[in-house]
C-alpha cells in the first residue's frame, strides 16, 4: 500500500466546551481552507464530536475521536463504541494514548481490542507509542516496538497499513516538557518503519508521526527528517494560528516531493 501525504493533526484533550469549539473550529477552518498539500485532522473530546462534524463539513479538516471502547454495544456506562463515532463523521480515533495508558491502566491486549474496533468501522486508528524515560534511541526503539507487537496483535498486515503510529515520547509531553531532539526522532521512526515493513510487522506502509511538544518553532526541523509522516500537536495547537503555522509547515514540506522519497530505509 502506497501511504497518502504528511498528516498534520491535534487532540484537544479535555479542553475546549461545545460553545468554545464552536469558535476554534470555524476560526480554523477560515485559517487552513488553502493547505491542501497535506491531510489535517482534529480530535476534540466527545461532547464536540458533533460541533466538529457541522464545522468542518466539506472543508479539508477531518475530525475524530480521543477514545474508543472495544465493544459494538452493551452496558459501558460513559463508554462510547467505533459505530457511535463512524456516525458522527470520524475518521481517526486515538487509541493508547501515554494519559489513557497510565490514569486508566489501559494494557496493549485492550489497546489491539480499541484498534481492531475502529478498523472494523473503517476508521482509521492513531495508535499512540512511546517510551516513559529519555534513554538513548536503541533503548527507545526496543520499548515502542515491544508496545507495536503488543498493539496491533491479531491485526493483519493489510489493516496495518491503513493506520497511523504516533510516536509520543512520554517525557515529551505535557507543561514544561520539551520536544524529542530530532536526530532521535529519526532514529526512532526508522526503527517503526523498518519493523512494520518486516514480517514480524506484516509489511505495514503506515504513516509514523511525531507528537511531543511540538510548536510552530520546531515543526519544520521534525517534518525535515526521513520517516516523519507528520506531526500530532498538542497545546499549542489550542491556539488555531499556531495549528495553522504548524500546518503551513507541512504543507511547504510536502510540496518537496511524494512521502515515499521520504520515508527512512
Amino acid at each position: 500500500m502506497s501511504v497518502a501525504g504528511l498528516l498534520i493533526g491535534t487532540s484537544t484533550k479535555m479542553n475546549l466546551t461545545s460553545s468554545e469549539a464552536e469558535r476554534y473550529l470555524g476560526t480554523l477552518r477560515q485559517l487552513v481552507e488553502d493547505v491542501v498539500d497535506c491531510d489535517l485532522f482534529v480530535l476534540p473530546p466527545f461532547t464536540s464530536i458533533w460541533v466538529a462534524r457541522e464545522q468542518l463539513a466539506g472543508s479539508n479538516v477531518a475530525w475524530g475521536a480521543q477514545d474508543v471502547h472495544p465493544d459494538e454495544a452493551g452496558a459501558h456506562t460513559g463508554d462510547v463504541s467505533a459505530a457511535m463515532l463512524a456516525d458522527l463523521g470520524c475518521r481517526y480515533v486515538e487509541v493508547g494514548h501515554a494519559e489513557r495508558r497510565r490514569d486508566y491502566g489501559e494494557s496493549d491486549a485492550l489497546i489491539a481490542a480499541k484498534t481492531k474496533a475502529v478498523l472494523r468501522h473503517r476508521m482509521i486508528p492513531i495508535l499512540c507509542v512511546g517510551e516513559p524515560t529519555e534513554g538513548d534511541s536503541e533503548a527507545a526503539v526496543r520499548f515502542v516496538l515491544r508496545q507495536l507487537g503488543g498493539s496491533l496483535a491479531g491485526i493483519s498486515g493489510a489493516d496495518r497499513s491503513r493506520l497511523v503510529v504516533a510516536y509520543e515520547p512520554v517525557w515529551a509531553i505535557g507543561a514544561g516538557a520539551r520536544p524529542a531532539h530530532p536526530d532521535r526522532v529519526a532514529a526512532v521512526h526508522a526503527g517503526i518503519h523498518a519493523w512494520l515493513r518486516s514480517p514480524d510487522g506484516g509489511g505495514a506502509g503506515a504513516r509514523v508521526i511525531y507528537g511531543g511538544s511540538v510548536d510552530p518553532s520546531t515543526a519544520g526541523t521534525l517534518l525535515a527528517r526521513a520517516g516523519v509522516d507528520g506531526l500530532f500537536v498538542g497545546r499549542a495547537a489550542l491556539d488555531p494560528a499556531h495549528f495553522a503555522a504548524i500546518a503551513r509547515a507541512g504543507q511547504e514540506h510536502a510540496r518537496l516531493g511524494p512521502i515515499g522519497s521520504r520515508m527512512a530505509s
